[in-house]
């Protein structure tokens, strides 16, 4: 066997061995949903039953924790997607010596331990007699959710040519016409990305979320209550229908990306 032959091979293996690990887990909790022992388990197989998904349908409290974390999810949006657009382009205009520092100091949040985030908004936001809840996990979430949002922007922004901009002040435009009509257009599948990263990132937080969600709870953590007081398929249940409603939503973008491609073509 050749070299490159080795290589080609070595590369398969690895690859197949990456989606084993990546993809496993989640069947083995997709056949978890199934089985009729009372924990999440396929071993041993107690027999096939669908009672969890109307076990999932009678828990309130899950349901309620779901709904709260997608409300903290679509506030960080509202928080995060915006001071990221406004960092990335304010970086991407200093010249200064000083942008290292800033590019450092903004993506700080990411290197500090969640625990560290969530106690210091609590403690923070406290002295002007916030507690926790909803709003202050919103907060807490936005100080490092935001750094994705502006290195996904700031990279986007690397590839954009200046002369457009220049152009278009030239020929009379403002600056929020210009930021409208030609900035905003170019940044739409940047923004898009971001704005999908920022929300799953909410949606998972678990770290932050557990010292400022007060008396409220997230999804992340009643799971993890339930994990020290006991945990049904119940939760693989949930699980189950995220990653379904996660694929069909993939497979409509994609087709409707498909879509507007053979259109494009068609109209060249």
């Amino acid at each position: 066997m050749s070299s490159q032959r080795f290589l080609a091979f070595g590369l398969r293996f690895y690859v197949v061995i990456f989606f084993i690990y990546l993809f496993l887990p989640l069947i083995i909790m997709a056949a978890a949903t199934f089985n009729d022992s009372r924990f999440p388990t396929v071993t041993p197989w107690d027999g096939t039953t669908l009672r969890w998904f109307g076990e999932l349908a009678a828990d309130r409290g899950m349901w309620q924790a779901l709904r709260n974390s997608l409300i903290v999810a679509a506030g960080v949006l509202v928080v995060a997607v915006p001071i990221g657009i406004a960092t990335a382009l304010f970086l991407n205009t200093v010249t200064s010596r000083a942008k290292p520092f800033l590019y450092a100091l903004i993506l700080s949040p990411l290197l500090t331990p969640g625990v560290i985030i969530g106690i210091s908004t609590l403690i923070f936001w406290r002295q002007f007699g916030v507690s926790g809840g909803i709003f202050l996990t919103v907060l807490g979430q936005a100080t490092f959710i935001a750094a994705y949002v502006m290195l996904m922007v700031t990279a986007r922004l690397q590839r954009f040519d200046r002369t457009m901009e220049r152009a278009a002040l030239d020929l009379g435009a403002s600056q929020w016409q210009m930021f409208r009509r030609i900035l905003l257009p170019y940044l739409k599948p940047a923004l898009y990305s971001a704005a999908v990263i920022a929300f799953l990132q909410s949606f998972e937080n678990y770290n932050t979320t557990l010292f400022v969600v007060g008396y409220d709870t997230t999804l992340t953590v009643y799971i993890a209550s339930k994990v020290r007081t006991g945990l049904t398929p119940a939760v693989n249940a949930l699980g189950l229908i995220l990653i379904l409603v996660t694929i069909a939503f993939a497979a409509i973008y994609e087709l409707k990306r498909r879509r507007e491609a053979a259109r494009a073509v068609q109209g060249v």
